[in-house]
Parts: structure tokens; C-alpha cells; sequence
């Protein structure tokens, strides 16, 4: 009876060790086995195999966020194969927005294939929005935009620009930094060319019309439909300010040549002071010459001590003659 109480106690404890990595197992299964999702694909009509959704797992590839966009692409008719949303997927696309696109297409008859939305996508464009914008039209609001007539008065246009996308240029094509940049460059072109500034605030419809004709859309990914000036303002006098910045430039080109026409005065006048100082230096010179030839003629004979005393007394009566005058001028 021992034995047999023993027999029953190791088959009650295997028993439930297998039932315990019975529990393991199906656990294993079930997370790796998305069965709820399988059987929601199936009353869905989404044909999709256990092993699929297996090698999803495997794959790193989260089930659901392939097969319930399948599902809602299945609901719409779209003929779509799981392994390309799969691929979608793994090259880095956003599959569920990819497919409202789809759906979106389709609905507005727009000629839309899985293979350009998948370019577009991966592109960076949101290929979803691409196609809103397709059936409504998105309008683009300009910075203010400064210009100046030919008169110099400045001309401030704010604009607005109802644009589409254009499907077949989504790939490659310019976005809408270009369209704004390109109808600033039209609206300064236009401005510029016009006479006066009453010209453009007569007429603004005139810078829509010429902007329009110069077919800005080229090479972007938007239709342009309409260009509508929002705003126009008069701004300041350039011409003026242009004027005014030429005559203190002026200004102050003739003060720097007046000043270096005074240091040439200057420096010509100092130039004469020295040259008057070595005439001096040369007439002292001379003077100090003259007793030595005094001295010489009265040893030559040349000249008597009468003739020497009679040009002494001349001399001393010009310096008194020259120095009353000097008190006249004193006193006068």
C-alpha cells in the first residue's frame, strides 16, 4: 500500500507539472499568435494566414498596425496585398495614413496608385493632406512684402495665394517656401516698374494679373489658382531717405576736402615762415660781412674816415626816423 500511495503522489505531481508548461506554452502561443486579430481579419474578409501574422512577430512587426489598415483598405475596395503595407512599413512609411490617402483618392476620383502614394510618403510628404488639398484648395498667406515704385515711395503688399497640389509633382517638387518666395519676387518686380506709387494703389489687381502670367508654379508641388492682394499700404519715402543719406555723404566729402585744402594752407604757410627765416639767416650773414669789408677799404684806401663817419650819422638818423615812426604808430 506504501509503494502504491508513493506511484500515486509521483503521478499527481507530474500531472501537474505538465499542466503547469502546458499553461507556459499556450501563453508562448498566444503572444506570439495574434488570435483575436486573425479572427477580426477573417469576419472582415481580410485573407491572412496564422503564419503571417508569425512572421510579423518575428519580423519585429507590430500585427495590428498592418492588418487593421488592411481591413479598412479591404472595406473601401482598394486591391492591396499585406506584404506591400508590410514593406510600406519596414522601409519607414506611416501604412494607416497611406491608406486613408488611398481612400480619400478613390472617393474624389483622383488617380492615385499604391506605388506613387508609397513614393510620396516616403518622400516626407503627408500624402494624406497632399490629397485634401487636391479637393480643397489651401490658401497661403504672404509676409508683408516691402517694395519701392520708381517714384521712391515704398509700397507694403500683403497677398494671399489659393493653391492645389498637384499630385504628379508631389515627388521632387518645390513646397511652399518657393511659392512665397517666388510671388515676393513678383510683387517687388511689379512694383518696381510702375511709375508712381498711386499707379499700384490705383490698380492692385494689376500685380495679381502680372504676377499669374509668370507662371510661378512651375517646378513646385502646388497649382497656382488665384494670386489676391490682402493688403497694400504706403510705407516710407526712399527716394528721400536716398537723397538726403547722397547730400550728407556729399556733405561730408567737401568738409574732408576743406579740411585737407586748410592743412595744405597750413603746411604751406609754415613751408613760408621757414623760408623767410633762412632769407634771414642769409641777410644776418650778409650784415656780418659788411665791417669786414669796411675794415678792408679803409686799409685799401678805398674809403676815407670821413666817408665812415658820414655813413655812420646816415644810419643813425634812419633808426631815429624809424623809431618815432614806430611811437606814431604806437599812439595812433
Amino acid at each position: 500500500m506504501f509503494l502504491l500511495g508513493n506511484i500515486i503522489n509521483v503521478l499527481a505531481s507530474g500531472g501537474f507539472l505538465f499542466v503547469i508548461l502546458g499553461l507556459i506554452v499556450l501563453s508562448m502561443f498566444f503572444s506570439f499568435v495574434p488570435i483575436g486579430l486573425w479572427i477580426t481579419a477573417f469576419f472582415s474578409g481580410v485573407k491572412v494566414s496564422m503564419a503571417t501574422l508569425t512572421g510579423m512577430r518575428l519580423r519585429r512587426v507590430a500585427p495590428s498596425k498592418i492588418i487593421n489598415p488592411m481591413i479598412k483598405a479591404t472595406k473601401a475596395g482598394l486591391d492591396i496585398k499585406v506584404n506591400e503595407l508590410e514593406a510600406h512599413y519596414l522601409a519607414g512609411g506611416n501604412v494607416d495614413t497611406l491608406v486613408d490617402a488611398l481612400i480619400a483618392a478613390q472617393r474624389a476620383d483622383i488617380p492615385l496608385d499604391f506605388t506613387r502614394a508609397a513614393a510620396i510618403d516616403l518622400a516626407g510628404r503627408n500624402v494624406l493632406e497632399a490629397v485634401q488639398v487636391s479637393v480643397n484648395p489651401k490658401v497661403i498667406e504672404t509676409p508683408s512684402i516691402s517694395a519701392v515704385a520708381m517714384n521712391g515711395i515704398e509700397v507694403v503688399v500683403k497677398a494671399r495665394v489659393t493653391v492645389r497640389a498637384n499630385i504628379e509633382r508631389l515627388v521632387g517638387g518645390a513646397g511652399e517656401e518657393t511659392i512665397i518666395a517666388r510671388v515676393g519676387e513678383g510683387i517687388v518686380t511689379t512694383v518696381g516698374s510702375a511709375d508712381t506709387h498711386k499707379a499700384v494703389l490705383e490698380n492692385p489687381d494689376s500685380i495679381s494679373k502680372t504676377v499669374l502670367k509668370k507662371g510661378l508654379d512651375s517646378g513646385t508641388a502646388f497649382e497656382i489658382l488665384s494670386i489676391d492682394i490682402a493688403d497694400i499700404d504706403v510705407g516710407r519715402n526712399i527716394g528721400a531717405k536716398l537723397l538726403m543719406d547722397q547730400a550728407d555723404a556729399d556733405k561730408k566729402i567737401a568738409q574732408a576736402k576743406a579740411e585737407e585744402r586748410r592743412a595744405m594752407a597750413v603746411a604751406s604757410e609754415q613751408e613760408m615762415k621757414a623760408e623767410v627765416q633762412k632769407m634771414k639767416s642769409k641777410v644776418v650773414e650778409a650784415e656780418r660781412e659788411v665791417p669786414l669789408a669796411i675794415a678792408e677799404a679803409l686799409k685799401n684806401g678805398n674809403l676815407g674816415v670821413m666817408d665812415y663817419y658820414k655813413m655812420n650819422n646816415i644810419n643813425s638818423d634812419t633808426d631815429m626816423r624809424k623809431s618815432i615812426s614806430d611811437t606814431q604808430k604806437l599812439d595812433k
